[in-house]
């Protein structure tokens, strides 16, 4: 209930209803909107997508109807304040007739209107006036009436009582407007917070005669905004998470893959004093991330020169992504190396690849494909487990290689890897890669295949698998892939 802070201070002039009505029609169509989206966003988790960013823009939504109804709360107190024109038969009303008191409907106990208050304290009189909106907010029956402000306290949380101290105080003693929240306890358990606006009313002589305030049920609007803030701070702390997994994936995967930056021999081995033997391939390969190079995968492709003068070629797809699908990699790859070393054939290989998938800590499922050259013979010895099959270029043409018999790694315990040969000659292209350079895998090989023309005309094995980055590079993939390339020198 508003109060003059002075005698001699002018009325306030109303606003006029129309402008009033206006308002509220505006307010009503924004909270219908808002309503729209929030039952969109409650729709969307119906369907399964119950993300952080989801439920964030829920809070939201739910933060601004509970604004929107308050503004439409207010704006209604005062449309209800505001003077009816009365007419007589006529239609207009009299001039000696006094105006009509406005009719003010009594608000529904659980209305938006029931969520504020007003009250005053009159120091001379020790009168209290509560409004029975107030009442009820503090479930008190409005015939029992206020609280004085020795009272009042005794119905707030301890840790906010010197909040309440402290505004009175400023009202009544420094005579100073004062706004702030606290929070009460009702009769019935309930913990409802209120926001205060208050003024002091001077006296004639300008000492402060009385303290009017109104009192507004915030608990509601606060809640949201809480929810709002957990949101927020949850999704921010799940985003700087996946920021750090992927990071860490990267980081973890370029530690594994070699770095290599342009076409590349792999390096003499010869051990001092004896000549070192060459592979007569020319190696490159490169990596292409998914289309939001967030999804670090398992891919891999390596080459490794090894003791017998062999050379160990392979590329390799494991399940999953992440930390999980990188370090995976990385521990088979290692498998994949040593016993490459250790003088381990394709076939076998696999075997064992199998066998260690089926007994890891994190099960997966991965797919690869694994040979050994031998460069005095330039015959090619090679095993798959369910991957694409390496494609042999030579002429101007290209195909695919017939594979060998073998089941994806982790998939079945026992499985075995049959391994093939094929015989290669000087100017020979192999090109392997993994399954995720097109969504069709079937596709991806022709559109491969086509490339036969381009791969001739090349200098070398970098010029080829640029060639390749620039068919596939702009690919929509949801995963990551490899692409490794051997050229047999004359």
């Amino acid at each position: 209930m508003p109060s003059p802070r002075s005698a001699d201070q002018p009325a306030v002039q109303p606003p006029r209803r129309g402008t009033v009505d206006a308002l509220i029609s505006q307010t009503e169509r924004l909270r219908g909107r808002v309503d729209a989206v929030r039952r969109d966003t409650t729709t969307a988790g119906l369907d399964g997508r119950n993300d952080s960013q989801l439920r964030w823009q829920r809070a939201l939504c739910d933060l601004a109807v509970h604004h929107l109804d308050d503004l439409g709360q207010h704006l209604g107190q005062l449309r209800e304040g505001l003077p009816e024109p009365r007419t007589g038969d006529g239609g207009a009303r009299t001039a000696d007739a006094p105006p009509a008191e406005p009719v003010r409907p009594r608000a529904p106990r659980d209305s938006l209107l029931s969520r504020v208050g007003s009250a005053e304290w009159n120091l001379l009189t020790d009168e209290v006036v509560w409004s029975d909106e107030l009442c009820r907010i503090f479930g008190r029956d409005p015939r029992d009436g206020g609280l004085s402000l020795d009272e009042l306290p005794s119905w707030v949380l301890p840790e906010d009582q010197p909040v309440l101290t402290g505004m009175v105080t400023d009202c009544l003693v420094d005579g100073k407007p004062v706004e702030g929240e606290f929070r009460v306890v009702r009769t019935d358990g309930a913990v409802r917070t209120l926001h205060l606006a208050g003024e002091p009313v001077f006296h004639a002589d300008g000492s402060t005669a009385s303290m009017w305030a109104v009192l507004r049920d915030v608990s509601e609007l606060r809640r949201s905004q809480r929810a709002v803030h957990e949101t927020q701070d949850s999704f921010q702390r799940q985003r700087y998470a996946a920021r750090a997994e992927h990071r860490l994936a990267v980081e973890l995967q370029e530690a594994v893959l070699p770095p290599w930056r342009g076409s590349l021999r792999l390096p003499d081995s010869g051990a001092p004093g004896r000549p070192a033997r060459d592979s007569g391939l020319d190696l490159a390969a490169h990596y292409l991330p998914s289309e939001t190079s967030a999804r670090i995968g398992g891919d891999w492709y390596d080459a490794l020169e090894l003791p017998d003068g062999q050379t160990l070629l392979s590329v390799g797809d494991l399940t999953g992504h992440g930390v999980t699908a990188t370090s995976g990699m990385a521990m088979l790859l290692g498998a994949v190396r040593g016993m490459a070393v250790a003088g381990i054939d394709p076939g076998p290989l696999m075997d064992r690849l199998n066998q260690l998938l089926g007994v890891s800590s994190q099960p997966a499922l991965g797919s690869a494909v694994c040979g050994r050259y031998d460069p005095r013979t330039r015959t090619l010895l090679w095993a798959q487990a369910a991957h694409p099959a390496p494609l042999l270029f030579r002429g101007g043409t290209g195909r695919a290689l017939t594979p060998p018999g073998g089941v994806l790694l982790g998939a079945t315990t026992g499985a075995a890897y049959t391994q093939a040969e094929v015989r290669l000659e000087p100017g020979d292209l192999l090109l392997m890669h993994t399954g995720g350079l097109a969504p069709d895998a079937g596709a991806a090989t022709e559109r491969l295949l086509a490339l036969a023309p381009r791969f001739t005309a090349a200098r070398g094995a970098q010029d080829c698998v640029r060639t390749v980055v620039e068919a596939f590079g702009d690919e929509r993939r949801e995963g990551d892939a490899c692409v490794l390339i051997a050229r047999v020198g004359p």
